[in-house]
């Protein structure tokens, strides 16, 4: 075998991610046994308790550009700047262009969207307006 650097490394990297996927499948044994524990303290309280109705907890992946509770100021202020109603996505694209993101990937403008569509739907300083793609605009403008 010709030992060239980046065979060499190539090598290394495979070697260290083997053992990643190794110590993650001890970890997840471990887990598994601790699981079966917690779910046999259940049936002792609760005999008749399904433990598969328990759903698995989600991890909270924050945006990395707004803190929580700013991206519902920041589309509000879009809104108030624009002469028309806005999809979420062009609202989201406005506030990644705000952030020094000019050209801001699939999954950068999917991120954004999540968070604005989720911000405007329960807020009542805007109005959802018919058709597809939904457009928001603000309530106090008359739209």
């Amino acid at each position: 075998m010709d030992h060239k650097p980046a065979l060499y490394a190539l090598l290394r990297l495979h070697a260290e991610i083997g053992g990643k996927i190794k110590e993650n499948k001890v970890q997840a044994l471990k887990l598994i046994e601790d699981m079966k524990h917690v779910e046999a303290v259940l049936h002792m309280l609760e005999p008749g308790f399904n433990a598969r109705t328990i759903a698995p907890k989600r991890r909270n992946n924050p945006n990395p550009l707004f803190k929580r509770g700013h991206v519902i100021r920041a589309a509000l202020g879009v809104l108030r700047a624009a002469t028309a109603p806005m999809s979420a996505e062009e609202i989201g694209i406005a506030l990644l262009r705000s952030k020094g993101v000019p050209e801001p990937t699939r999954a950068e403008i999917e991120l954004m969207y999540g968070s604005v569509s989720a911000s405007l739907k329960n807020n009542r300083d805007v109005i959802v307006h018919e058709g597809r793609p939904r457009r928001w605009s603000l309530a106090r403008d008359g739209n």
